[in-house]
């Protein structure tokens, strides 16, 4: 289980960093809800693919860089789910909340012996 809830967490995060990449309408409207520049939105695709790269080494033999790659992306989605709150934009909340919710559940299968 532990392997696919990996596997599904870093598809998602990729296709999430593809949108960012391309400049998805979605992606832009959303960052501008958030008053996020759209300047930003390659970075923020570059971490989300960093830390699904970094899950996918986990699962094949670097297990300390998984665990990185799972806390960076928890901060990170908890960065997200933070400034919807704090701009009380919750009509999308469920998104970061579920890549959240995902990346948390990697983590904490990881540290759990």
């Amino acid at each position: 289980m532990y392997v696919v809830l990996t596997l599904v967490t870093a598809a998602v995060n990729l296709w999430a960093a593809v949108a960012d990449f391309l400049h998805a309408r979605f992606v832009l409207n959303n960052a501008a809800q958030l008053d996020l520049p759209s300047a930003w939105v390659p970075a923020l695709g570059a971490l989300k693919a960093a830390g699904a790269a970094g899950l996918l080494l986990g699962l094949v033999g670097v297990p300390l860089i998984g665990t990185a790659a799972a806390a960076g992306l928890v901060l990170f989605f908890v960065g997200a789910v933070g400034i919807h709150v704090w701009k009380r934009i919750f009509h999308n909340i469920a998104y970061p909340a579920v890549f959240l919710a995902l990346a948390t559940g990697v983590l904490v299968w990881q540290l759990t012996p």
